[in-house]
């Protein structure tokens, strides 16, 4: 049988060997083999640098999310086949949607993030603009631009699709090709996805590849621009980042590692209460979804001492109703380990963990199965092991990567929390309570060894994803011994591939490198209201000046009793006089704003189609009775939308009163047609 082939430097390579033998985790059937001998990795990266990278960078980011999507539902069409694949892996049907769907669910969430949280543009402007100067003529800002390296991923086995596409989508967003690497057990299935992802023509040449085997010299090729995000053990990341190119050349490298995470059942989560269930019900789900292989899974539970009896049995109760074999029969709800070794590696930790616990469900050498033979198959009980003394050290420190959970006691929140810190650094904890100041205590106090943590009750139970499912809204990591690295995390995933600058300049400068317009930039006023200009012919810098307005008191009192608004600083002069921040009566800010409106508006109809809010309203100076306003409206910035006949700009608003001080700054919000219609 025909080993793997690699996708490298523009096409398929086959390796200079047959390599490692990869067998069906079910059945111990021969399916290929992996090795990565023969193929030329430094060219490899230098394609993706040369070839990948260029072809990214002419993109916007808004053009990049969109192939994401396109990419996603591609890939959506084609599940049954990576269901298919997936199944050899031991997992079922709905362990693969966890790892397929799942994958391809944060493709469509990093499309759908890039396209409204960043510009439609090549430059990510971050934070605010910061005056270096008096006059304003030298200001700071902080932009974002791509790497010009490869965003080197090394990827374990238990998600082959759902982990290559968690590290490629921040880093396709953010310009950066990728290199794909995937743990040899089960990189069949991530071979085929990268087959479907080619397929599609989705994706500029280069911008990622696939390389199926060991990583051989990779790691010696690698520049001060690239990035490497690895997950697996916590001893191979020690040794990855620990090699001399990534600290010589301060490679960027994230890891996502072996973690204890635990789960809490709150003092009032007794017998009987829904909270006591929905921990039993996540506590076996957790041990029992994909076969325990995953690095968020419940390793440690924590419960109320005098709960330990209740809770041992209702799980036990549970895990004796789920049916373990073959992942494609009816009603087999776990599946089997990845490989043969990858049991035998379970087994030797158990091994460990059974000299300070007692299997309270479960045994490490027997099972029955449904449609599978236990010889040939990786399969191994769910277990649960009862540890009753905290103080020793194998639970906080022994992970066995399968169906394996540890339920301990504890005496009280510090105990409690104490307890969880002993994992020494983890992806994710949960909370299961009722009880919101319960809750708040154990979540403050055990954040800092956790990178994630859900609190679950009734109210989210519903509607909750889960202990063990990350999010790409959210970051996914974890400190000490989970690895220290954050993935996804939104845009925060993106600016990781990202290098963040400090520019300093005039006004002018600053606005064409970012291509917003600054405060203290050229305005243009050509006697042709922007309003009336479509998107194609709108200019940053474009400007209307409209006023001067005379603020009267019969506009204070009629805007006060028409909006009901009559605090006293606008009915009371006494009141008013009498305030620190004001002399007497003062304008609404919002009657501010709406005249502000009705001077810059031009009421016909064109392009601009509909104002869709402010934002950085701020008021800076009282608006007196007698007072004359003047607004002067900037066009700040432009964001064609791909997808519509329109676009976003955002326009500067400074309202002036008759001393030229500023009474209110904000921005306004449009929707603008891309051409007059």
């Amino acid at each position: 049988m025909a080993p793997l082939r690699s996708y490298v430097s523009g096409g398929w390579q086959a390796p200079a060997e047959d390599g490692v033998p990869l067998h069906d985790a079910v059945t111990g059937e021969l399916i290929t083999s992996v090795s990565s001998k023969g193929i030329d990795l430094a060219a490899a990266l230098d394609h993706g640098r040369r070839t990948g990278g260029p072809a990214l960078r002419e993109l916007t980011f808004h053009q990049r999310a969109a192939l994401l999507k396109a990419l996603a539902s591609f890939l959506r069409e084609h599940r049954d086949e990576l269901y298919a694949l997936s199944a050899r892996t031991g997992a079922t049907r709905t362990d693969s949607m966890i790892d397929i769907d799942g994958g391809i669910g944060v493709l469509f969430g990093y499309g759908s993030k890039g396209r409204r949280e960043m510009p439609n543009d090549t430059v990510y402007v971050d934070g605010n603009l910061e005056p270096l100067s008096k006059g304003g003529t030298f200001l700071g800002q902080h932009i974002c631009t791509p790497l010009r390296g490869v965003a080197v991923q090394i990827n374990a086995f238990n998600f082959p699709v759902w982990g290559p596409l968690e590290k490629l989508a921040p880093a396709f967003v953010a310009g950066v090709p990728t290199l794909i690497k995937p743990a040899e057990q089960t990189s069949y299935l991530t071979s085929r996805l990268v087959e479907l992802i080619l397929e599609s023509g989705l994706l500029p040449e280069g911008s990622v590849q696939l390389v199926c085997g060991s990583t051989g010299d990779m790691l010696d090729h690698l520049t001060e621009q690239d990035l490497v995000a690895f997950t697996g053990s916590a001893s191979t990341a020690q040794l990855l980042r620990a090699h001399p190119r990534i600290i010589g050349n301060a490679v960027r490298f994230t890891a996502e590692a072996d973690s204890l995470n635990c789960s809490i059942l709150g003092p009032d989560g007794k017998a009987g209460t829904p909270e006591f269930d929905l921990f039993v019900k996540a506590l076996a789900n957790e041990i029992t979804t994909k076969a325990g292989q995953k690095c968020t899974a419940i390793r440690r539970a924590f419960v109320p001492t005098e709960l330990m009896d209740d809770v041992s049995e209702a799980v036990s109760a549970r895990l004796a109703k789920v049916k373990v074999g073959n992942p494609t029969s009816d009603g087999v709800r776990m599946g089997a380990l990845a490989s043969l070794e990858q049991r035998e590696e379970v087994r030797r930790s158990l091994k460990a963990l059974m000299e300070v616990g007692r299997p309270v469900f479960g045994s490490p050498d027997h099972v029955d199965l449904v449609d599978a033979d236990a010889e040939r198959g990786a399969f191994i009980s769910p277990i649960l092991l009862r540890v009753d003394d905290t103080s020793c050290a194998q639970p906080h420190e022994v992970e066995a990567f399968g169906p394996v959970s540890t339920l301990m006691p504890y005496t009280s929140t510090d105990d409690v929390i104490s307890l969880a810190a002993r994992g020494k650094g983890s992806l994710v904890g949960s909370v299961v309570t009722g009880d919101t100041a319960f809750a708040r205590d154990v979540v403050v106090g055990a954040a800092a060894w956790h990178g994630r943590m859900l609190v679950l009750d009734t109210d989210s139970a519903k509607e909750s994803t889960g202990h063990g499912s990350p999010m790409p809204h959210l970051v996914h990591g974890g400190p000490g011994r989970a690895g220290g690295g954050e993935e996804m995390g939104g845009i925060r995933g993106v600016l990781h591939h990202m290098q963040r600058t400090a520019i300093q300049g005039s006004p002018k400068v600053i606005t064409a490198i970012t291509n917003r317009w600054t405060t203290g930039a050229d305005r243009t006023v050509d006697g042709v209201h922007p309003f009336r200009k479509s998107l194609a012919e709108l200019k940053i810098g474009d400007t209307v000046v409209g006023g001067p307005r005379l603020v009267t008191q019969e506009d204070v009192d009629h805007f006060a009793e028409f909006t009901g608004d009559k605090f006293y600083a606008h009915t009371d002069a006494e009141a008013a006089a009498a305030n620190p921040f004001f002399d007497g009566i003062v304008a609404h800010g919002y009657l501010v704003v709406s005249l502000a409106a009705g001077l810059f508006v031009d009421p016909a109809p064109g392009p601009v189609l509909a104002n869709y809010g402010l934002e950085n309203l701020r008021f800076l100076t009282p608006t007196y009775p007698g007072d004359e306003l003047t607004v002067t409206l900037t066009a700040k910035q432009i964001t064609p939308r791909a997808d519509a006949e329109h676009g976003e700009v955002r326009w500067d608003a400074d309202v002036t009163n008759q001393n030229g001080e500023s009474v209110a700054k904000y921005d306004v919000l449009t929707l603008v047609a891309k051409t007059h219609g």
